[in-house]
């Protein structure tokens, strides 16, 4: 199912409140990192360097944490499959809080769609590959994805599979998560502690693709009052609609079994879910 953003008058108001939140060994993959690249430009010689694009889910996936309601989430596994993961080298930089268009000097691009599991590893693990790509010596600054459901693997058939347990108050649901609508990420720089996509001639660098769970379940240890939590579902309205314990829905099972309202926030919260550290992405 493709979501109609037009059905939803609600969506751009909980996605714009989790933006302005957000101001603060690898387990076998269903398919493997792709090494190819295009670029505007020939990659040879000193000119030329290796791009790794990275993954993360932060601890958050890998370690669990606890929601806005109270819940003890834990993810035994959460797929996601990307499409046309890309990145560019842009002048002016491009901002996509601003709705500039990306003026992209050199691309590269990886050719392959790969499902990941963005909670294999512990709190010490390192980002997960998407690829390595031969690329053009210089500064990238911007890097997009899709999200399109797979065509085989462990997420056929979406887009999005979240797999684990949460427990509270001695209540447990054991949740299979399974979403099918597509996601258009667009990003600039990457904001975090370190700078990345430097690429030298001759050298590496890294990019990463980051994803925030906390802002569809919220997070305890942010203020109830803050953003993060006024915009995010918790995971109150998922355990409702659990029988004996277990919840196994889909995204049509999600839309009639939840209200319009929860249903239609979940949709909100979806286009905010990327990000490039902190750093922001346009969805669309």
């Amino acid at each position: 199912m493709t979501m109609n953003w037009l059905r939803f008058g609600a969506i751009a108001l909980s996605g714009a409140a989790l933006i302005q939140a957000c101001a603060s060994p690898q387990a076998p993959n269903a398919s493997a990192p792709d090494t190819e690249s295009s670029a505007s430009a020939p990659a040879t010689g000193s000119e030329a360097g290796t791009l790794a694009v990275r993954a993360n889910g932060e601890d958050f996936v890998r370690e669990g944490f606890v929601s806005k309601d109270g819940w003890e989430i834990s993810f035994d596994t959460l797929y996601v499959n990307l499409a046309d993961v890309t990145a560019y080298q842009t002048d002016p930089p491009f901002d996509p809080t601003a709705g500039t268009t990306l003026d992209a000097v050199k691309t590269v691009k990886a050719a392959d769609v790969i499902t990941i599991d963005l909670a294999a590893g512990d709190e010490s693990a390192e980002p997960i590959l998407i690829a390595e790509l031969d690329a053009p010596a210089g500064r990238y600054n911007a890097l997009s994805w899709q999200m399109v459901p797979a065509s085989e693997g462990p997420a056929a058939g979406y887009t999005l599979v979240m797999q684990g347990t949460a427990t509270k108050d001695g209540q447990s649901v054991d949740f299979n998560l399974q979403l099918d609508e597509e996601l258009k990420f667009t990003c600039g720089d990457f904001v975090g502690d370190e700078r990345k996509g430097i690429l030298d001639s001759g050298g590496t660098a890294d990019l990463e693709a980051t994803f925030h769970f906390d802002h569809l379940f919220g997070d305890a240890d942010a203020p109830m009052d803050d953003d993060l939590n006024l915009g995010a579902l918790g995971f109150d309205p998922l355990a409702a609609i659990a029988q004996d314990g277990t919840l196994n829905a889909d995204s049509s099972a999600l839309q009639s079994q939840l209200s319009e309202a929860e249903y239609t926030q979940i949709l909100g919260i979806l286009p905010s879910l990327g990000h490039v550290g902190e750093g922001h992405c346009e969805e669309g």
